[in-house]
C-alpha cells in the first residue's frame, strides 16, 4: 500500500493511534531510532519520554500518530 491511500482515510485528532514500545532501555531507544531512520516517524518528538513500564526492569514509550 502506498501513502496515497492514507490521504483518503478519514482521521481526526481524537482518533489518534498509539503504538506502545516496551522493552529494555536499549531496545526501546533502538526501536525509536529505527522508526526515525526508516522514515516511519518524521519527528522523534512524537514519542513520549521513556517511563518505567508495568513490567519490572522494562521501560516504555508511546508513539502517537
Amino acid at each position: 500500500m502506498t501513502t496515497e491511500f492514507n490521504e483518503l482515510l478519514p482521521s481526526s485528532p481524537e482518533d489518534a493511534v498509539q503504538i506502545w514500545i516496551i522493552g529494555s532501555r536499549d531496545q526501546v531507544i533502538h526501536k525509536m531510532n529505527e522508526f526515525h531512520v526508516r522514515r516511519l516517524v518524521p519527528d522523534r518528538a512524537r514519542f513520549t519520554p521513556l517511563i518505567p513500564a508495568p513490567v519490572p526492569g522494562k521501560v516504555m514509550t508511546v508513539l502517537v500518530c
